[in-house]
C-alpha cells in the first residue's frame, strides 16, 4: 500500500473508511467467494493494512456476514421501495412489471450480486447458512406485502434466483447463435439483457 494512499484513508471520517471497506470486501468477495478470499485480499483491495481490515470488523467471517446481508439487503429494500410508493394490486400486470424493474435496476452491479450467490452457496459454514435462510426469509416476506398469495410469491422468487445464477455464470455476455443458453438468456432477461451484459446485446 502507497504511503499517499494510506495518508488518504487516514484522513477519512471513521463511517467513509468502513465503507471503503466494505467496498472492497464486495468485490473481494464477489471474486473468489467465502472460502477464497483472505482478509489480506481484501486490505489490499481497500489500500489499506490486513490488521486495520481485522480491528474493524474481527474475523472474516464476520466481514462476509456484513457483506452478505448488506448484498441481500439492498434487493429487499428495492422491492419494499416500491410497494412503499402507494397501493399496490396484486393483479394489476403493471404493478407486477415494477418489482421486476426495481430489480432490474440492480443489474449492472455485478459485484453484490455475485457476493449473494456465494452466501446462497456457502451453507457448510454454519453462520452463513443462518444468515442465507434470515435474508431469504425477509426478501420473500417482503414479496408478500404485494397481497400475492405463497405461490405467486415463490415464483417471482425463483425467477429472480434464476437471473442471478445466470449472471453468475455470465451467460448475458456470451450470447452464441444457436446456442440453447442464448435463447433462455433472452428469453428470462428479455428487456433487461442489456443492463445484465453491460452492453447492447448482438
Amino acid at each position: 500500500m502507497s504511503t499517499m494512499k494510506a495518508e488518504k484513508v487516514s484522513r477519512m471520517a471513521a463511517e467513509d473508511r468502513r465503507e471503503l471497506v466494505i467496498q472492497a470486501a464486495t468485490r473481494a468477495f464477489a471474486r473468489g467467494g467465502y472460502a477464497g478470499t483472505s482478509t489480506d485480499a481484501v486490505a489490499r483491495e481497500a489500500g489499506v493494512s490486513q490488521p486495520y481490515v481485522v480491528r474493524m470488523f474481527g474475523t472474516k467471517l464476520e466481514l462476509f456476514l456484513e457483506v452478505f446481508r448488506r448484498s441481500v439487503g439492498r434487493i429487499r429494500d428495492a422491492f419494499a421501495a416500491v410497494l412503499d410508493e402507494g397501493p399496490f394490486d396484486p393483479e394489476s400486470e403493471e404493478d407486477k412489471a415494477r418489482m421486476g424493474l426495481a430489480y432490474a435496476t440492480l443489474l449492472e452491479d455485478h459485484d453484490f450480486l455475485q457476493v449473494m450467490m456465494h452466501g446462497f452457496s456457502a451453507g457448510g459454514v454454519d453462520e452463513i447458512a443462518a444468515a442465507a435462510r434470515e435474508c431469504m426469509g425477509e426478501v420473500f416476506a417482503t414479496i408478500k406485502r404485494t397481497g400475492w398469495d405463497d405461490e405467486r410469491a415463490r415464483d417471482f422468487v425463483a425467477y429472480g434466483m434464476l437471473l442471478n445464477v445466470m449472471l453468475s455464470m455470465q451467460a448475458p455476455e456470451h450470447l452464441e447463435p444457436g446456442d440453447p443458453l442464448t435463447a433462455l438468456t433472452r428469453c428470462a432477461f428479455g428487456e433487461m439483457l442489456p443492463a445484465a451484459s453491460g452492453a447492447d446485446a448482438p
